[in-house]
């Protein structure tokens, strides 16, 4: 419960509502009860026939509480869900911000499905805490005191017996249903992440699972999780029926010992006969004060895994630290270096590459190659800050990248990624997802730039034509040219390509490759490929396995006797490869 306790604390507007929540609900559960006092005195009294007047206060206190009932009960139902919805908003945002720190390299440790359950059914926990734990209990916990200590001075006996019905409403029924509910409730969160994984898989899956087959293995996995879920719903539910049963049990023991406390006073005459009713009617009205209690018991046994999985999204290392104080970003154009890098993915994992250099003045290309899992991704991801230096570092215009806030570090540095994600909406919001205040025209001049505008023109809504769950609408070479519009619209000045001609055949690679560079201009480009690349586009080969320079390259690895040099049109070095 600290995390929603964490937030709340910093809005001192939504801690306000919630105390006027609490009030208004312990107002109206005590309207309630003073209900049904004024209830029972009225009809014990006006069985006597006294003259109207003597029961004008009851009658209107009746009215009042009636009609007060409702209407604090709708201020308290307003003012809460008011609060609480903020709180989760809040906390839904942060957990949000957090993933933004977190991805991607950060994420490696949480599963797709996971994280889904952890930012919708986990963060809704929120609302579990304040709506069906906190405020039920507040109001339940005042309204039972008051109501002891009121039938204590009318009765003691009978107030004695109530507080016992109290503290067993709310003591013991708590205990004995987070008792027998607890191993389900904490089943309960998990089980419903792994639910949301093996159903994410399935349906990502979806198409490779009929081509080959194989649904019913992956069927059978899903079938499995909703089983267990419901086992673990239905031990929880039962538990719920354990503590109503509890509860009903209190009340009545607390209205039986009240009415035979109350018969006994009123034979001795120690106890007026028109307050029979009230002491033994009252207890009864905390039947309803009391009906929330077991669903909060098992809601605080949910809430806390729960939110013990929020805290653990929130306390998942950074794979980049933020600098206290971040220097502002110098004046272009930019010159970005790479010294003597070498990066890992954790303390006790293996080196991905060492000793990497890169000089990349403005407007130099430099295209890095070299066999699958050398690491040229990985370099590709610590020039635009996804990953920190383990050794050596990166500097911008001299000054080390990790003493500028990483936001600052993408307005300069951007990543066309292989797997750029295509949103399920326009081309042209896509697009725009570099630069949010781009107009319509500034889309298509980038469209244009990647050599897609012709293309996407013939489509029925041109460029506000809807692409589809990721992308597919578009073939393979449109999805890369549409990753390529989006960050030329970006407009850095500096741009890192990691592997765009990935599953294109050489052809559709090859001329992809040089619109790219093209389209580039005068922006420094590190070209990740493990293609050839044409000599007279880059000014400079480094072969990330060998560590080793050139001007020219024809392909990641191959041997040195099979690799003669290639011209460079240029005028760099015709170095080969090996």
């Amino acid at each position: 419960m600290t995390e929603g306790l964490r937030v709340a604390r910093s809005s001192r507007r939504t801690g306000a509502r919630l105390v006027l929540a609490a009030a208004a609900g312990v107002a109206a559960a005590a309207s309630a009860v003073a209900l049904l006092a004024t209830s029972a005195w009225l009809i014990s009294r006006a069985a006597q026939h006294p003259p109207v007047l003597v029961l004008m206060v009851a009658i209107v206190a009746v009215r009042a509480f009636g009609l007060g009932r409702g209407v604090l009960r709708y201020v308290e139902r307003l003012l809460a869900h008011d609060s609480a919805y903020r709180l989760l908003g809040a906390v839904r945002a942060d957990a949000y911000r957090r993933l933004e720190r977190l991805a991607p390299g950060g994420l490696a440790a949480f599963r797709s499905g996971d994280l889904l359950a952890r930012l919708v059914a986990d963060v809704d926990a929120v609302l579990d805490v304040i709506l069906r734990v906190a405020l039920p209990v507040t109001a339940a916990g005042i309204t039972g005191a008051a109501t002891a200590v009121f039938l204590g001075l009318v009765l003691p006996v009978a107030g004695m017996a109530t507080a016992g019905g109290v503290g067993l409403a709310l003591v013991v029924v708590p205990w004995l249903v987070a008792r027998s509910g607890r191993a389900a409730e904490r089943a309960v969160a998990p089980e419903r992440g792994r639910l949301a994984t093996a159903t994410t898989e399935l349906l990502d899956g979806a198409p490779d699972l009929l081509a080959y087959g194989a649904t019913g293995p992956v069927l059978d996995n899903v079938r499995a999780s909703s089983e267990r879920l419901r086992r673990a719903e239905r031990r929880s539910a039962w538990s719920a029926g354990l503590g109503s049963a509890g509860l009903v049990l209190a009340v009545g023991a607390a209205c039986l010992v009240g009415l035979a406390a109350g018969i006994a006073a009123v034979v001795s005459g120690r106890l007026d006969p028109v307050l029979l009713a009230v002491v033994a009617l009252v207890p009864l009205a905390l039947a309803d004060v009391f009906a929330p209690i077991p669903a909060a018991a098992l809601g605080a046994a949910r809430a806390r895994p729960a939110l013990a999985r929020l805290a653990q999204l929130r306390s998942a290392p950074e794979p980049v630290a933020e600098p206290d104080r971040p220097l502002p970003l110098p004046p272009g154009p930019h010159h970005l270096r790479v010294d003597d890098l070498a990066v890992r993915w954790s303390p006790d994992a293996p080196w991905v590459f060492t000793g990497v250099n890169l000089d990349l003045p403005p407007g130099r290309r430099i295209a890095v190659v070299g066999p699958s899992g050398c690491g040229k991704s990985t370099l590709a991801q610590a020039l635009v800050r996804f990953v920190e230096p383990g050794r050596g570092r990166i500097s911008l215009d001299d000054v080390d990248v990790r003493r500028f806030a990483t936001d600052d570090v993408r307005t300069v540095v951007s990543l066309c990624a292989q797997d750029a994600h295509i949103f399920d909406t326009t081309l042209a919001e896509n697009v725009r997802l570099a630069r949010p205040g781009a107009d319509d025209a500034d889309v298509r001049q980038a469209l244009e730039r990647a050599r897609l505008l012709d293309r996407l023109e013939s489509f029925p809504a041109g460029i506000h034509t809807r692409v589809g769950e990721h992308g597919e609408r578009l073939s393979g070479g449109e999805r890369q040219r549409l990753a390529l519009a989006r960050c030329l619209l970006a407009g850095t000045p500096v741009v890192v390509f990691d592997e765009p001609t990935e599953h294109l055949a050489e052809p559709d690679a090859t001329a992809l490759t040089r619109d790219l560079l093209t389209a580039a201009g005068d922006r420094t480009v590190v070209l990740v490929t493990h293609r050839a690349v044409p000599a007279d586009l880059v000014d400079e080969v480094l072969d990330l396995r060998t560590h080793s320079a050139s001007g020219a390259f024809r392909l990641a690895g191959e041997a040195a006797a099979s690799t003669p040099a290639v011209s460079s049109g240029s005028g760099s070095r015709t170095l080969a490869v090996r």
